[in-house]
């Protein structure tokens, strides 16, 4: 199913942006990083980021937990943390999934 996957990178996007816009290399850069920035500046307030029909990305917090190390197969102690969770939007899953 994935046989051919590849990975589309920060150039990319800043180039497809060039295509879309009437925009140089930089400015499509400064356009990029200033969105990407926005999502981390309100994750790190604690705010979600919702784009409508794309999708939302949330804070969790997992609690402290139980591991094991795969090498020595000794079981440790993972502390609580924090991750980004992303949840599609109902038209991207849509376009991708159905």
């Amino acid at each position: 199913m994935f046989d051919n996957v590849t990975t589309i990178t920060k150039a990319d996007l800043c180039k497809h942006l060039m295509d879309k816009l009437p925009v140089a290399k930089e400015e499509a850069e400064i356009l990029l990083n200033a969105f990407l920035q926005t999502i981390v500046d309100s994750l790190k307030k604690g705010d979600g980021v919702e784009l409508r029909g794309f999708g939302s990305f949330r804070l969790r917090d997992r609690k402290a937990r139980q591991g094991r190390n795969p090498r020595s197969g000794e079981t440790i102690q993972v502390p609580p943390k924090r991750v980004v969770y992303f949840k599609l939007g109902k038209e991207l899953r849509s376009r991708l999934i159905d």
